[in-house]
């Protein structure tokens, strides 16, 4: 241990060691086995930081072990963003490092039992801070959110339901906070065990209180993926043929991936007609993309559209949170060399002003999303509550296709479910397409990458509100009192300190050239 503590007094060895830290707790998120890792993938980061030998050091730790993590979570942009994701991942790690002084503060040395127990409420907030600064959609939107790894565990889905992935994320946070207090603090053994059986039972007492959606119908819903298809004729061409195997299978809607339709089908009214005749012949309304400049106002738009055996039914959504770099260049005048590095947009993509419902036809209402507007919490609680029966993901991840990148992309859209209590289909051009339940479990196979096929799924259908949908983002509201609190008792206590300080009884009276002035003769 000696050993190691020497050869980690070198701040660039330190540096490197930390960053390789931090990135751990991203391997939960490509293998499903592995999502019990993300409850100690933290540990080894948290260690590190409290033997910082100084707070400065503790918070550039925390910078260090946010880059790592921060480069790891976006690796797949590589090959797009190419030297930018180091200057993105730079940036954001800054919000780490608050997190980093607060470990040093709370777990430096050896804590006391209430420094213990406050850390386990400090250092989870503190993280969820992080989160929710850097879901801001201009810094990149919440992907790789910490609570996201646990998609597949129906218990941690339950939760979802009452907090969402906000409390997924703070009990995981909290888990690795006990279990390093346990690790490396021997006097703090038994209250770090008891801290864990108290997460344990409070998550219990949730899972069996969180109410449980009732089903109470059911639809048939279609996806089309194409596959990989150069040409945005071919591309439709081959939805077409898709589409038309589905005749005859009693399907309530077909659902196009994101840019399935490369047209303004305004300037191409033969293309609404060849949807509109597939809608008659499949008996279902179908819902394309449409990726292409408006003809009846200025701009480029992603917008879901709503066809009927009549055509276009009047019923359109255009994105309104769209991908940094990918779909528009934040300060263009500044970062608009990023086009000459990058496959940074050429031209920006115009936003929708508000979210749309959809009535699709025997009584079912729809809410669609577009492309990585599926990890937004928000979003899809909004359309809950405007009363969407099914939550409806459009996506196209080709660019991404030898990479993790899709399967995370899918996985959302199960979290996004058992938050809402609303069964969700995520369909995407190339794959992973996937549907889930109203509880977050996955019906049927994914649609893996590169698949060309056209699938129906048996989608049940429930209502009632989640405490989700109901309260909203509490756990956030919660962490950020806990903070404030923070800062308000750190506050009163260094006024306390200023007020107590020692001074001297009496100081030396000074003449105006500032000699001490000499009593007596």
């Amino acid at each position: 241990m000696r050993t190691i503590d020497r050869w980690l007094t070198s701040s660039w060895r330190r540096s490197v060691v930390v960053a390789l830290a931090g990135a751990l707790p991203v391997f939960a998120f490509p293998v499903p086995s592995l999502w019990w890792f993300a409850y100690v993938a933290l540990v080894p980061w948290i260690l590190l930081v409290r033997s910082a030998p100084t707070g400065r050091r503790a918070a550039y730790d925390g910078w260090w072990g946010g880059f790592g993590f921060m480069l790891a979570v976006h690796h797949w942009l590589l090959p797009s963003l190419h030297v930018f994701l180091f200057l993105i991942a730079g940036l954001l790690s800054l919000l780490w490092a608050p997190w980093g002084w607060l470990v040093r503060r709370f777990l430096g040395g050896v804590p006391s039992p209430g420094r213990g127990v406050a850390a386990l409420l400090v250092l989870p907030s503190a993280w969820l801070a992080v989160e929710l600064v850097r879901s801001w959609q201009g810094l990149g939107g919440p992907w790789g959110m910490l609570g996201s790894s646990q998609w597949q565990v129906a218990p941690a889905l339950r939760l979802a339901s009452v907090g969402g992935v906000w409390l997924l994320s703070f009990l995981v946070v909290a888990v690795n906070v006990a279990v390093a207090m346990l690790v490396a603090v021997r006097e703090f053994r038994i209250p770090a065990l008891a801290s864990l059986v108290a997460t344990a039972a409070a998550t219990s007492a949730a899972w069996v209180w969180s109410p449980r959606p009732d089903i109470d119908g059911r639809v048939r819903i279609a996806v089309v993926q194409p596959g990989v298809m150069d040409g945005g004729d071919r591309r439709f061409d081959h939805e077409e043929q898709l589409t038309r195997q589905l005749a005859g299978q009693h399907v309530d809607l077909i659902v196009w991936g994101e840019s399935s339709v490369g047209f303004d089908l305004g300037r191409r009214p033969d293309l609404a007609r060849r949807i509109a005749a597939l809608s008659r012949q499949t008996g279902a309304d179908i819902l394309v993309n449409v990726d292409a400049r408006r003809s009846d106002r200025p701009g480029i738009y992603k917008s879901s559209v709503l066809i009927g055996p009549d055509g276009p039914t009047g019923a359109r959504y255009d994105k309104m949170r769209l991908v940094p770099f990918g779909e528009y260049i934040p300060a263009r005048s500044l970062l608009g060399w990023a086009t000459s590095v990058g496959k940074a947009a050429g031209e920006d993509r115009r936003r929708g002003t508000e979210q749309v419902v959809m009535d699709v036809g025997h009584g079912l209402r729809i809410g669609p999303m577009i492309c990585f507007e599926t990890a937004f919490p928000d979003m899809s609680r909004h359309l809950a509550e405007d009363g969407a029966d099914v939550l409806l993901g459009q996506s196209a991840t080709s660019t991404f296709q030898h990479s993790w990148a899709p399967e995370q992309h899918a996985s959302l859209a199960a979290l996004r479910a058992a938050e809402t209590g609303r069964p969700m289909v995520h369909a995407t051009l190339t794959g992973v397409s996937a549907v889930y339940g109203p509880s977050g479990q996955r019906l049927g196979p994914w649609l893996g990458t590169g698949a060309s096929t056209a699938r129906v799924y048996d989608v049940p259908l429930a209502h009632g509100v989640t405490p989700y949908v109901r309260y909203g983002d509490w756990p956030v509201h919660g962490a950020l009192l806990v903070l404030a609190a923070l800062c308000g008792t750190e506050g009163v206590r260094a006024l306390r300190q200023r007020r107590t300080g020692r001074e001297p009884l009496v100081r030396p009276a000074r003449t105006a050239h500032g000699s001490p002035v000499r009593h007596g003769r």
